[in-house]
């Protein structure tokens, strides 16, 4: 069973192993309109506090020495919510941004969004592409936002430009592989990491929600119990101590 308790709360009583430590995290950050209506808070207020936990998280991974951190911002089906709510998060990459780019400036972190950045409202695109041009020099950590991105709609999207390719005569259909599927994906320009070591989610909830489907083939997922608004560095700590004690064979067999 992937869904772990002790995390909740307990800081990470073992030394993580460097050797060992994931080079892609991926985050579903859940729970944000919960943590909300458990204090009688609107759920705005889960996703504003959401916004500054995510600034902790990335700072911890940065400081472990993780080489991407993908986290699920806004999915294609967010839409349906109230507009109210869709308008305040269309808002947080503007405030996210403004206050944080100073530091992972300071912390040699590269921002990446992935997603239909098109279909978002002009403010919010801006917000983005700014950052990721400040911020593009950075050698350091990707901090890779997915934000109105639905992992169906993207293989989709890859699907159409590899079949447009062979169309047009530029490819063979046997020229189709893994790779170039790879090189389709809204991840191409994370390599060599652009599949996740470690799946995260929290809130208690053990399911993917249309969140990298080809990427997490081989990934391992921790499901945690608190809502992201309680998402700690310890936390996150204990999550990757889970991971490295997980025997990965990716299908093959260890000898013993």
């Amino acid at each position: 069973m992937f869904f772990n308790k002790k995390a909740a709360s307990e800081p990470a009583s073992e030394t993580l192993r460097a050797d060992l430590m994931p080079q892609h995290i991926a985050i579903i950050m859940d729970g944000n309109g919960r943590w909300a209506k458990a204090k009688g808070l609107p759920r705005i207020a889960g996703h504003q506090r959401g916004m500054e936990v995510v600034k902790t998280i990335t700072k911890a991974a940065s400081d472990l020495g993780v080489k991407v951190l993908t986290v699920y911002a806004f999915s294609t089906e967010n839409w349906k919510r109230p507009a109210s709510e869709v308008t305040f998060l269309m808002g947080l990459p503007t405030k996210f941004f403004d206050t944080f780019v100073p530091e992972l400036i300071a912390n040699n972190v590269r921002v990446n969004v992935m997603g239909y950045i098109d279909q978002l409202p002009s403010e919010t695109q801006k917000a983005v592409q700014d950052a990721m041009a400040k911020t593009a020099q950075n050698t350091g950590m990707v901090l890779n936002f997915a934000l109105n991105y639905g992992g169906r709609a993207e293989i989709v999207t890859g699907i159409q430009t590899i079949a447009q390719q062979v169309a047009d005569g530029k490819l063979q259909v046997s020229d189709i592989s893994e790779t170039l599927i790879d090189q389709n994906l809204m991840t191409a320009d994370l390599s060599p990491h652009q599949n996740p070591d470690l799946l995260i989610r929290t809130s208690g909830e053990e399911r993917i929600s249309n969140f990298l489907l080809w990427q997490l083939a081989y990934s391992e997922f921790v499901f945690l119990p608190q809502h992201w608004p309680d998402m700690t560095a310890e936390a996150l700590k204990e999550a990757i101590l889970i991971y490295q004690k997980r025997d990965r064979r990716f299908g093959g067999i260890k000898e013993s």
